[in-house]
């Protein structure tokens, strides 16, 4: 949830000052593991999105497999 806010947050242009942003940033940015730079693209927006996606998605799966573990 937190890589998707942050993903939002930089799509829609928020102030990269505020204390907010920069609060979920630094929550965002380890959870990414080494997603981000993975894929490089001439936009911006575009590498977020991938990038950060991408860490989403592997973290998805992650509580997936986790909670067909410990659940019944």
């Amino acid at each position: 949830m937190i890589e998707v806010v942050y993903i939002l947050m930089l799509l829609f242009n928020a102030n990269t000052a505020n204390p907010f942003f920069q609060f979920v940033r630094t929550l965002a940015e380890p959870l990414a593991l080494f997603f981000p730079g993975l894929f490089n693209f001439a936009n911006d927006n575009l590498d977020i999105i991938v990038n950060y996606g991408l860490a989403a998605v592997f973290w998805v799966v992650v509580a997936g497999v986790i909670a067909r573990l410990v659940g019944p």
